[in-house]
């Protein structure tokens, strides 16, 4: 199975959370599901050419918070996620995307009644039919 991880050298941020943080995202959206068997260790590293070490790591990570499990000899599996879990996780991304954007939103001088002027009309761009989505 193919994660579609993409690592980034320059980014600053080690490689083994940037895969982390990758295979949580892809679990949380669903993209793989409770069950799937994910590459092993010794392939992730050959496929993103880095060592299996960082990639140790990673898996480690992810099975420490309870996103994976491993089968010694079987290999690595997306754990069934509780659904408080997850709602859990996916509010701490959004209050992380809101911490990101509010450095921009004070050098605007936007007001509160702004910002939520602005999240209602992301709101109903993101329920508008793709064809109408224009900006």
């Amino acid at each position: 199975m193919s994660l579609g991880v993409a690592i980034s050298q320059s980014s600053g941020q080690p490689i083994y959370d940037q895969i982390k943080v990758q295979v949580k995202r892809a679990i949380l959206t669903g993209e793989v599901a409770d069950g799937d068997l994910l590459p092993s260790v010794r392939r992730l590293a050959a496929d993103l050419k880095i060592s299996v070490m960082t990639a140790t790591r990673a898996y480690s990570e992810l099975e420490s918070e309870g996103f994976v499990a491993t089968v010694p000899g079987k290999g690595t599996f997306v754990a069934p996620i509780d659904s408080q879990l997850v709602r859990e996780q996916l509010l701490r991304s959004v209050e992380e995307a809101f911490l990101t954007a509010l450095p921009a939103a004070r050098g605007a001088n936007l007001t509160r009644d702004e910002l939520i002027a602005i999240l209602d009309l992301t709101l109903d761009l993101d329920a508008a039919p793709e064809d109408e989505r224009r900006v």
